[in-house]
C-alpha cells in the first residue's frame, strides 16, 4: 500500500508540535519525500518527526512505500519526488542498494536525493556502500534522532532544488533554442505570434492560456493593442482584434509597456520585448501556479530570443516581398511588350499553384513537392515568357500566322527566357523563384512526347514545373483572345487539353487539371473511368 500526508510549519528551522502552525500559500507545490520501509512504525515515527516542517514556504508531503518494489512503481508514476529515504533490507537483504542502482540507471533519475537508513549497518558497510552507489547520505537509524532527520530532509531538499534548478535551466534553454529555431521558419506574423503563446506553454511545461498583443508607439499613445493571437479562455480576444481598455489584461499590459519590462504576478503574469523593426510585443497568460525565479529569468531569456526571431522574420519577409516585386516586375516587362496578353500570367499563376497542391496532397513527387516549392512554383510560373523581351516587335505583335521564319525567332522566346533566368538563379544559393522559373521557361513548350521545343525533351525529363505550365498556359491561351485567334468555349478548350494528354501534356498533370475542372464545371469533364 501507499500513502501520502501533508505537513506544514511556522518556520523552516524549527519542528514545532503544537498546534496553530500557519499553512504556505496552497498554491506553492509541496516537496514529496518518499520513506521506502517495511516496518510501519518507521513510517509513522517519520511522519510524527517531520509533522509540521516547510522549507522556502513549502509544506513537504509524505509519500510511503513498504517495499522496494512498490518504491521503484510510486518513482516511475510520480516525476517530481526530491527526496528517498531508503531502508536497506526489505524483501531482500539488499533491496535497497538493488533499488538505488535502478533508480540511477533503469530510470536514469539523477535529480532525486537518496539517503539510506539502515537498522543493520553489517549488512551494508557504509565505505563500501557509499562508493559503489550513488547515494547522498548514510545513516544507521539509533543515530537519526528527531533533528537529525530534520537536518538530513532540509539539506537533501536544498541540494535538490539547487541540481533541479540546473537541470529545470538546461531544459527551458534547450526548450528556447527549439521555439526559436521553429519560429524562424513560420512566415506569418499571427502564425509566429500563435508559435510564441505555445512555446510559452512548452518551456514551462504546463498548459496556460495567453494573449499576445502587437502595439506600436501610436497605438500605445491611442490606448489600444492589436490582438494578434489568443488561445484556451482568450480565443475569443483574437476574434475582436483589440482589447477593451477598462480591462484587468489592458491594464496589465498597460503597465508593462510603460515600464518597459516584464510583470510577474499570479494569476495573470506579462512578458515585454519590443524588436529593432520597431515593434513593441506584450503578452499576457496565467500560469497555474506563481513562477518560480528561474521560469522568470528563462521567460526573460526567451524575450529576447523571439524579439530576434521576430527581427529574422520581418527582414526575411521584406526580402522575400523584394524578391516577388522583382518577378512581378519581370513579368510585367515582358507583359508590358506583349500586352494582347492581359491578365495571363496572373491566371497562370492560379492554376498553376492549384495543380501543384492537389498534386502534393495526392501524395505525388514528394521529393519535388516540398512545402518551399509549393510556396514558389505560382510565382515563378509568372516568368514563363519573360524571354520574350527579346523577340522583335515585329513578330511579337503579328496578328496573322507566322511564316516558318519568323516562327523559328519566336520560338527562341523559350531559350532566352532560360538563360536569363539561369544567369540571375545562379547569383543565389539553393532553389528560388529564378530557378525554378528558368525551369519553367525553358520547358513549357516541350512536349510530352519529345517533339515540343527548344530541346525536344521528352517525359518525366521535361522538369515537373514545367510540364504543369504547359497545361496551363495552353489552356488559359484557347480560353482567351488572342491577336491570331478568337477565344475558344471552355468545352472545347477543355476537350483539347483531355485529347493531347500523352503527347502534348504529362498525363498525370491533365488528370490533376481535369479533376480540377470537375470541382467548378462537372459538367465540362467526363466522368473518370470506372476500374474493372
Amino acid at each position: 500500500m501507499n500513502s501520502a500526508e501533508t505537513v506544514t510549519s511556522q518556520e523552516d528551522w524549527l519542528i514545532e508540535d503544537e498546534a496553530g502552525t500557519t499553512p504556505p500559500p496552497p498554491l506553492l507545490r509541496p516537496w514529496r519525500v518518499l520513506v521506502v520501509d517495511d516496518e510501519p512504525d518507521v513510517h509513522a515515527v517519520t511522519r510524527l518527526t517531520l509533522q509540521g516542517i516547510s522549507y522556502k514556504d513549502r509544506a513537504v508531503e509524505l509519500l510511503s512505500a513498504y517495499s522496494a518494489k512498490e518504491g521503484m512503481a510510486i518513482l516511475r508514476d510520480e516525476k517530481d519526488i526530491a527526496l528517498v529515504l531508503l531502508d536497506v533490507v526489505m524483501e531482500s537483504d539488499h533491496a535497497g542498494l538493488e533499488m538505488v542502482r535502478e533508480v540511477r540507471e533503469g530510470l536514469g533519475n539523477r535529480l532525486v536525493r537518496i539517503v539510506l537508513r539502515t537498522g543493520q549497518p553489517g549488512q551494508a558497510p557504509e565505505q563500501e556502500v557509499i562508493v559503489s552507489y550513488d547515494i547522498n547520505d548514510y545513516k544507521a537509524k539509533t543515530e537519526l534522532t528527531a533533528q537529525k532527520l530534520f537536518t538530513t530532509v532540509i539539506a537533501s531538499l536544498r541540494a535538490y532544488e539547487s541540481l533541479f534548478i540546473i537541470e529545470r535551466s538546461r531544459q527551458g534553454l534547450d526548450a528556447i533554442l527549439a521555439a526559436t529555431s521553429n519560429l524562424y521558419q513560420i512566415q506569418s506574423l499571427r502564425e509566429f505570434a500563435s508559435g510564441v503563446l505555445r512555446q510559452i506553454s512548452a518551456i514551462l511545461d504546463v498548459g496556460t492560456d495567453g494573449v499576445l498583443c502587437v502595439c506600436e508607439d501610436a497605438a500605445i499613445a491611442g490606448g489600444t493593442l492589436q490582438v494578434i493571437a489568443a488561445t484556451g479562455l482568450f480565443a475569443e480576444l483574437q476574434q475582436s482584434g483589440q482589447l477593451d481598455s477598462s480591462s484587468a489584461i489592458f491594464q496589465a499590459m498597460r503597465q508593462a509597456t510603460e515600464k518597459h519590462s516584464c510583470i510577474f504576478n499570479h494569476p495573470g503574469s506579462v512578458l515585454y520585448f519590443d524588436t529593432h523593426s520597431r515593434r513593441t510585443f506584450v503578452i499576457y497568460f496565467t500560469p497555474p501556479r506563481p513562477l518560480s525565479e528561474v521560469d522568470q529569468e528563462l521567460l526573460k531569456v526567451y524575450c529576447n530570443r523571439i524579439a530576434a526571431a521576430f527581427d529574422n522574420l520581418y527582414y526575411h519577409t521584406q526580402m522575400k516581398n523584394a524578391q516577388e516585386a522583382t518577378v512581378v516586375a519581370l513579368a510585367d516587362l515582358a507583359e508590358y511588350r506583349d500586352s494582347t496578353t492581359g491578365d495571363h500570367v496572373r491566371r497562370v499563376q492560379r492554376l498553376t499553384d492549384a495543380i501543384a497542391h492537389r498534386m502534393a496532397a495526392k501524395g505525388l513527387h514528394p521529393d519535388i513537392l516540398a512545402p518551399s516549392f509549393l510556396e514558389m512554383v505560382g510565382m515563378a510560373s509568372i516568368l514563363h515568357d519573360v524571354g520574350k523581351v527579346g523577340t522583335p516587335d515585329l513578330i511579337l505583335h503579328n496578328p496573322s500566322k507566322h511564316n516558318p521564319e519568323e516562327w523559328e525567332v519566336m520560338k527562341q522566346h523559350a531559350s532566352i527566357g532560360a538563360k536569363i533566368l539561369e544567369k540571375s538563379a545562379s547569383m543565389v544559393e539553393g532553389e528560388s523563384y529564378l530557378s525554378i522559373g528558368a525551369q519553367i521557361a525553358a520547358g513549357h513548350h516541350e512536349y510530352y512526347n519529345g517533339k515540343g521545343y527548344p530541346n525536344g525533351v521528352a517525359g518525366t525529363a521535361i522538369p515537373l514545373a514545367a510540364r504543369i505550365v504547359a497545361v496551363v498556359d495552353v489552356f488559359d491561351a484557347l480560353l482567351y483572345r488572342r491577336p491570331y485567334k478568337e477565344p475558344w468555349p471552355l468545352p472545347d478548350s477543355v476537350a483539347y487539353i483531355r485529347d493531347h494528354a500523352g503527347e502534348h501534356f504529362d498525363p498525370e498533370v491533365v488528370e490533376i487539371f481535369l479533376e480540377l475542372i470537375r470541382e467548378e464545371h462537372p459538367d465540362l469533364v467526363l466522368p473518370p473511368a470506372k476500374s474493372a
